[in-house]
């Protein structure tokens, strides 16, 4: 137990247990915000294809504002930069 508990910074058996479960967890959900943000570069790219197609601009830069002031509004101001490297994950892909 010596092994995990230096792995999770604890001090106790318990504490190593809850960290270990916590940690679990927590890769399970990055699995799954990264399935996500594929997911939104490929619809992101559908979406400049048709933009691009129709003659239109590749990036549409009052979207990019509302995207912005949607993630500041949920998640403060680190939201922004989230939301800019969404957005730099995301142009460009066509």
């Amino acid at each position: 137990m010596a092994d995990v508990l230096d792995r999770t910074g604890a001090r106790t058996d318990e504490a190593a247990g809850v960290i270990t479960g916590a940690r679990e967890r927590i890769d399970a959900l990055d699995d799954r915000i990264i399935g996500l943000v594929q997911e939104r570069m490929a619809v992101s790219a559908v979406i400049q294809e048709a933009r691009i197609t129709s003659g239109g601009r590749r990036v549409n830069l009052s979207r990019e504002l509302e995207i912005l002031g949607h993630y500041r509004d949920a998640l403060g101001k680190p939201g922004t930069s989230l939301a800019m490297l969404l957005l730099e994950l995301c142009r460009g892909r066509v």
